[in-house]
């Protein structure tokens, strides 16, 4: 599993290169705790923010979301953005860069393979819940599932292993490619907008 790179106010892409920073088991384990992966993800998505304004997303404390943030930045999860903000008021941002969660090095340890686990059920579980509140807030409303704005769609193919590589190839292209050209866009009437691509062989037991 990997998360593309932080934009400023939208929501991470990879760079155009595909490069992408392998996390060892040191910064995994700094980043498996489920406020850290909240905060990680919100600077990810949002762009900078402060302890404070992290503290009333999450409903922590500017303490504990300053506390989080520093550990973060000690393994380079994140930075402090310098020339903005006072010593009072600091601004953070997530680290520019492509970055996978998934290192064989990593998992051949229990506590690098632990790491791991916690890492990746925090993120897939905030972008389930981003993406049930999407669909129950459309339904409550006048609008449609199938708006030409938003796209929530399954597919179930039968592919060979060259097959799914070669579709993974082709879709990941496209999310690199429209993150070069959208990633830092400024202007009005943009918001962040999360592009997920699931693809995976389903359980043998499940196939006819």
């Amino acid at each position: 599993m990997s998360t593309d790179d932080a934009p400023t106010g939208s929501p991470d892409s990879p760079s155009v290169s595909g490069e992408e920073r392998k996390l060892d088991a040191s910064a995994l384990r700094a980043l498996a705790h489920p406020l850290r992966v909240e905060i990680y993800d919100i600077l990810t998505q949002y762009g900078p923010q402060t302890a404070s304004s992290l503290a009333a997303m999450t409903g922590e404390s500017s303490g504990a979301t300053s506390y989080h943030l520093r550990a973060l930045a000690k393994h380079d999860l994140i930075r402090e953005i310098s020339d903005r903000g006072t010593g009072r008021e600091r601004w953070w941002e997530r680290t520019k860069g492509g970055v996978s969660f998934t290192n064989p090095e990593a998992m051949k340890t229990p506590a690098g393979k632990a790491a791991t686990q916690l890492v990746m059920n925090e993120f897939l579980t905030r972008r389930h819940l981003q993406l049930m509140r999407y669909v129950n807030e459309t339904l409550s409303s006048a609008e449609t599932l199938d708006s030409a704005e938003a796209m929530v769609a399954t597919s179930t193919l039968r592919l060979s292993s060259a097959q799914m590589e070669a579709l993974a190839t082709e879709l990941h292209e496209v999310v690199l490619r429209y993150g070069d050209l959208y990633r830092d866009q400024t202007g009005e009437g943009l918001r962040p907008v999360s592009i997920r691509t699931d693809l995976f062989p389903l359980p043998e037991e499940g196939l006819s």
